[in-house]
């Protein structure tokens, strides 16, 4: 149901109105008050059930960036602000757009929209507030999966609703206009695309040919010159057989005209002009009569197919609004039931909201299908990026994880390397010297393995790469592999990451390459002898995971590698790793040290504080003391952001690579990289102290971030996705970077699930080890295990000796949840120990929780 009636008045509550005058009125005769909407900041704010995010603007009173919503299905997708700017891609989000990606942080730009049109008057208006909006206001809808615009204009309700097929390559447009005028109306409806179909339209325009296609009445678009996609066939159409078109871009928007004034909606209708040596574009116009409270539904479709058969089919295919809303009622369905597999009930109403859907739709929506984000359209699958992304969606189907992991492994050189990143379909990417991408593969294989229990996947064969090795002082380079006649299973795969890891340098760490995690990193060891002190963090965690796996798989010759080269790393991080108060981050090639005291800038970064704990590498005498050092040096309560690293690099004589290029303050140069500031409340989480891990959960939290108008105008994006970074020096501290496209998403959600909540799910069973706040009486957890559900309840009391489980009123003497799959419903009780201990604010009196070896399952 649409949120705004034919009539409205949204009415703001005192403490929110200094955006705001008194009343909006949008329609009269209806109002609805803000408490309607949770943590309303004077420009929008959640559904009751959290599911939308809706957005209320008008010609003068914008959002500060787009807000933006991606939609996406595993090949096809689009991104959509606020006002309906959008772009739209087929296959890959760079490589093969359908409609531009303008690239421009400062202006929402879009060469898509759709108009209605009086055809008596000539008044003309966008149904959503790009490009063409009038002063009326519009409201927007963010859901998962699709987007919806309101307005009313001249007695004109109009309702528009964007998504894209489950399946297939197909973005609806399903536009409503019902007649609240009095009086019977004459109007039109018009779609508009340009054409890309490429990376750029200033490279394709000269190339593409349009056409109509005789079967389907659709426009195609074609760009025969694209030396990949050459077949591809892209398609406009809608249902309405009364209609003109054009396609061309010329025409419709006139000399020196623009998408806000096109010169096309002061003519009667479109041209029908078509064919090559164009500008090209696909403009459909429709025309129709309405009666006094007659409503007219107008569909518009944008798709492509592999060939012209194909997106003729397509375009077939998807007819008639009765196919389009069954479309939309599948995507619906879909995102209910994945986001409905685990629901969090607790005592903080912005936490349940963002896990409760929002963190797995960015994760799976923007970062596995579709790649790409309003800041950064990216295409391309990262090689460490989606492993880490899709082990958060382990809860909502293990599918995700067991595909990208497979993928991965057969983007691995039979050297060990791996495509530090590659464009699907074709697999064209990038070999560089990153030195810690491969080992996420088998980072990520072992917390899948713990998690299902499915020892099978080590037994798949994958074939490697083949392609000529980096030569000396090349840091990278792209090009199309060649897939080898050598092929390995996934176990093989996994221990050639990990033997290609241990090359370590003269303080027995691993060479960082260039550039670990901190691709930033890049000249720290461009010579072949840096060293990097996460990377011997991480790579003993991954030895430790491989040593028991390699002792299931019977493999006792890697089993006692991976223990003897664990001992050794351990032993050469308490020699040298140490600074006296933290632990340093890295060796340059010529011996100097970075993240020391010593250092004028970067006297720490907070990698390898965090890692020290999440590892178990790290002695008990310094964990607590590099993780107190941390909290005092990086976290800052006012902008409320927690640094990477701290001071910013900006004059010494240190040149680290690309990441002095960032103002001071901004992403990974002494901003907050989210990524990173989960890790550091992850390692508080293991280490027990609820203080500090709800204190920084609350700050990293969007929700959190924007509840006010005045908390809106400075952290600027939205406020129900996770940014990647967020500024940390005047005059921009506080405020958002990009948004969407960050691996922070799945990490956040990890945090709340597995290390907040404390629920670990391992093979057929789940744990709970909760670090909750002890004013936190009870939290719920929601669980559906294949054709079961679990409700969880956790109560927190005092005086208790002991955790006491019990599942349907029958107590688990080991503490643990069972789990069958027998469609039934259980009840499971879990009563904890509120411990005066999960307080403490100094972390010196949490040593009795000293971690045990390995992150998270």
């Amino acid at each position: 149901m649409p949120l705004i009636a034919p009539s409205i008045v949204w009415i703001a509550e005192e403490q929110n109105t200094k955006s705001l005058p008194a009343t909006i009125p949008i329609l009269p005769s209806v109002e609805i008050s803000m408490n309607a909407l949770q943590f309303f900041n004077g420009l929008g704010g959640f559904s009751e059930d959290g599911s939308e995010y809706v957005i209320c603007i008008d010609a003068k009173l914008k959002t500060p960036a787009p807000w933006v919503n991606v939609i996406a299905n595993p090949t096809f997708g689009t991104v959509i602000s606020e006002s309906g700017a959008a772009y739209t891609w087929t296959e890959n989000a760079h490589e093969l757009r359908l409609t531009p990606w303008h690239n421009d942080p400062v202006s929402d730009s879009s060469g898509e929209a759709v108009y209605v049109r009086d055809e008596e008057s000539g008044h003309f208006w966008s149904a959503s507030l790009f490009p063409a909006g009038r002063q009326s206001n519009y409201i927007t809808r963010h859901g998962f999966g699709y987007s919806v615009f309101e307005h009313m204009e001249d007695g004109i309700y109009t309702e528009m609703t964007v998504f894209v097929d489950l399946e297939s390559p197909v973005k609806f447009t399903m536009l409503k206009i019902r007649n609240q005028s009095g009086r019977s109306r004459k109007l039109s409806a018009t779609g508009y695309v340009e054409w890309v179909l490429g990376t750029n339209r200033m490279k394709t325009a000269m190339h593409i040919h349009t056409e109509i296609d005789p079967d389907s009445g659709a426009v195609f678009a074609k760009n025969s010159y694209d030396p990949e996609f050459s077949n591809r066939v892209a398609f406009f159409d809608v249902d309405n057989l009364k209609k003109t078109y054009t396609a061309d871009r010329a025409e419709f928007l006139g000399r020196n005209g623009t998408m806000q004034n096109p010169d096309a909606l002061v003519r009667t209708k479109l041209s029908g002009k078509i064919g090559l040596a164009l500008d090209p574009c696909a403009a459909i116009q429709v025309s129709f009569e309405l009666e006094e409270g007659e409503e007219q539904e107008i569909t518009f479709r944008l798709g492509a197919g592999r060939d012209s058969t194909e997106a003729s089919l397509i375009a077939r295919k998807f007819r008639g609004n009765v196919i389009a809303k069954d479309s939309l009622e599948k995507v619906k369905n879909y995102w209910k039931h994945s986001l409905e597999s685990l629901k969090v009930e607790t005592p903080d109403p912005a936490l349940n909201i963002i896990t409760n859907g929002w963190l797995s739709y960015q994760t799976l929506s923007s970062r596995l299908w579709g790649r790409s984000g309003y800041y950064q359209s990216g295409g391309a699958f990262g090689f460490r990026d989606q492993l880490q992304d899709v082990l958060s969606l382990l809860y909502l189907s293990p599918q995700f994880a067991r595909e990208q992991i497979l993928r991965c492994a057969s983007r691995q050189y039979k050297e060990g390397d791996v495509q530090h990143w590659w464009h699907p379909p074709t697999g064209r990417g990038v070999r560089t010297r990153c030195s810690d991408d491969y080992l996420w593969l088998a980072y990520a294989s072992s917390v899948y393995l713990a998690h299902t229990g499915e020892i099978g996947i080590l037994d798949e064969q994958i074939p490697y790469l083949e392609g000529r090795l980096l030569n000396p002082g090349e840091e990278s380079y792209y090009d199309l592999p060649r897939t080898s006649d050598k092929s390995a299973d996934l176990y093989d795969h996994c221990v050639q990451a990990i033997k290609h890891g241990v090359n370590y340098g003269e303080h027995g760490l691993p060479l960082i390459g260039g550039g670990d995690w901190n691709d930033g990193y890049d000249k720290i060891g461009k010579d072949g002898k840096g060293e990097s002190v996460w990377l011997g963090f991480f790579l003993y965690d991954i030895l430790i995971r491989f040593e028991e796996i390699a002792r299931r798989r019977n493999d006792q010759e890697f089993e006692k590698e991976c223990k003897s080269k664990a001992q050794q790393l351990k032993e050469s991080i308490d020699s040298n790793a140490w600074d006296g108060g933290w632990y340093k981050r890295a060796w340059f090639d010529n011996g100097t040290v970075l993240g020391s005291s010593v250092n004028e800038e970067c006297q720490i970064d907070s990698l390898p504080q965090s890692w020290s704990v999440l590892s178990g590498a790290g002695s008990e005498e310094h964990i607590y003391k590099a993780m107190d050092a941390a909290y005092k040096k990086l976290v800052e309560p006012e902008p409320g952001v927690i640094k990477l690293l701290d001071p910013a690099f900006d004059k010494s004589d240190l040149d680290p690579g690309y990441i002095k290029g960032y103002v001071p303050g901004v992403r990974e140069n002494g901003g907050q990289y989210t990524h990173a500031a989960i890790w550091m409340i992850l390692a508080f989480a293991k280490l027990g102290n609820t203080k500090r891990v709800e204190e920084l959960l609350r700050m990293i939290n969007p929700v959190n971030r924007s509840k006010t108008p005045e908390e809106i105008a400075k952290y600027k994006v939205e406020p129900y996705v996770l940014a990647a970074d967020v500024y940390s020096k005047t005059p921009h501290a506080g405020r958002g970077g990009w948004t969407w496209y960050t691996g922070a998403a799945g990490w956040m959600y990890r945090l709340i699930v597995e290390s907040f909540l404390g629920m670990q799910k391992k093979s057929e069973q789940l744990t709970f080890s909760p670090c909750i706040p002890k004013e936190w009486d009870a939290f719920k957890i929601h669980y559906v295990y294949k054709t079961s559900t679990y409700n969880i309840a956790v109560t927190q009391q005092n005086n208790l000796k002991e955790m006491i489980v019990t599942v349907d009123e029958v107590e688990q003497k080991d503490k643990a949840i069972h789990l069958m799959d027998d469609g039934k419903v259980h009840t499971v009780q879990l009563s904890i120990c509120r411990s005066e201990s999960r307080e403490a604010a100094d972390l010196s009196v949490n040593k009795s929780n000293a971690p045990s070896p390995g992150l998270i399952n």
